[in-house]
């Protein structure tokens, strides 16, 4: 994609209460008399200028003070608006380095959702976010022409809550053009503070694939996003990661497996997550031995032993591991310090004893960018 394709992307604006953010604010008056309805164009929260650059807009007629405020990370600073004299405050800032940016808006001290910019589940709350890309590689996140896949959303009954749960669904371009074809399957997790709709409109996940697909990339599979709160009502599981991982074993498998076309057995099924979801996989694939055949930890660490499981027996030897499993994909920003040399280190042991773990690492911090990378690296190597 050419700079100005993905300057203007459809999906650096999109969240889960807009697709096509309208940005236009309906005006009400009298027309001979009448009762007049028309639209007016309405400011865009954040409109990303070019590489780096992006203005932040908000509507706050009486207030004395706005502000927005980055996440720390890859955007440390905050920065003040200026009023504009009609309601509006606005600043523009360069030098944004380019990713996912969780922002906080400030109206007079107190923080604020902005309507006017796009908004997901993040942090426990609700919380407005923007994109910035910063290079043409930018496009395998973003919507292209190519055929897309198809996101369904499901509901299934929980054994373990007594509750029903929801997953969503990504199904590739074709999956309904052939009836016969059947499917491997890859469950992913989203992180802590987070729920299931983050790998859709944090992560680009289905436009990952849908890329990635039509480049002849990456296999042809379904993908789950499960929401990762699963806790015992006995508070017996782990009291900090809870066991999704049975929940996904035990419920959610069964569920997809009997309502869609996979390919129900270990080396067709994998499981993979960030922060939160990536240590849920590192436990969830040694707890349940011969039920994901691969895996991809995406920042969070990665451990032999934890709550409830061990792991050590798989990873003495490459006949060990390669007994157990396919892939195990071990994934970290370079500026998660002291995270990624730690796992350098250790991953380096691991092949020294011919163990195959493959870890990947990339400029970032423990933020979406980073894992949007890891996702691509792996989803390619996944299945094959």
């Amino acid at each position: 994609m050419k700079k100005e394709e993905i300057l203007h992307n459809q999906a650096l604006n999109q969240h889960a209460l807009f697709f096509d953010p309208l940005n236009k604010k309906p005006i009400f008056g009298e027309v001979n008399g009448r009762p007049s309805l028309h639209y007016v164009p309405e400011k865009m929260g954040v409109r990303v200028l070019d590489y780096g650059k992006a203005e932040f807009n908000f509507f706050a007629p009486d207030a004395k003070q706005v502000r927005v405020k980055g996440w720390g990370g890859s955007m440390p600073r905050d920065y003040d608006l200026q009023p504009l004299g009609d309601g509006y405050w606005q600043c523009t800032v360069d030098a944004i380095a380019p990713g996912f940016h969780y922002v906080d808006f400030e109206v007079d001290g107190v923080r604020t959702i902005n309507s006017l910019a796009p908004m997901g589940y993040g942090g426990f709350r609700p919380v407005n976010y923007f994109e910035m890309p910063g290079s043409d590689d930018d496009a395998f996140w973003l919507l292209q022409n190519v055929p897309h896949g198809t996101v369904h959303m499901e509901l299934y009954p929980c054994a373990m809550t007594g509750r029903t749960r929801c997953c969503y669904v990504y199904t590739p371009p074709r999956y309904d053009q052939d009836r016969s074809k059947r499917y491997p399957v890859l469950y992913i997790q989203h992180g802590g503070g987070e729920n299931e709709t983050g790998w859709l409109w944090q992560g680009k996940i289905n436009y990952i694939c849908d890329n990635l697909i039509a480049a002849e990339q990456m296999r042809e599979m379904i993908v789950v996003m499960n929401d990762g709160y699963a806790f015992r009502p006995d508070g017996t599981g782990d009291p900090a990661g809870g066991d999704v991982d049975e929940v996904i074993k035990d419920d959610c498998a069964t569920f997809i497996d009997a309502k869609y076309r996979t390919l129900p057995d270990t080396h067709h099924r994998a499981m993979a997550g960030l922060s939160m979801g990536g240590m849920q996989t590192n436990a969830a694939i040694f707890k349940h031995p011969g039920f994901f055949g691969s895996a991809g930890i995406f920042s969070g660490g990665f451990r032999e032993t934890g709550f409830n499981f061990d792991g050590s027996a798989y990873l003495q030897s490459k006949a060990a591991f390669e007994g157990a499993f396919d892939l195990l994909f071990i994934a970290v920003g370079e500026q998660e310090q002291p995270t990624c040399d730690r796992l350098r280190e250790s991953v380096r042991a691991y092949l020294e004893k011919g163990v195959p773990l493959c870890l990947y690492t990339c400029p970032g911090y423990h933020e979406w960018d980073v894992w949007r990378h890891a996702a691509r690296v792996f989803l390619q190597r996944l299945f094959q």
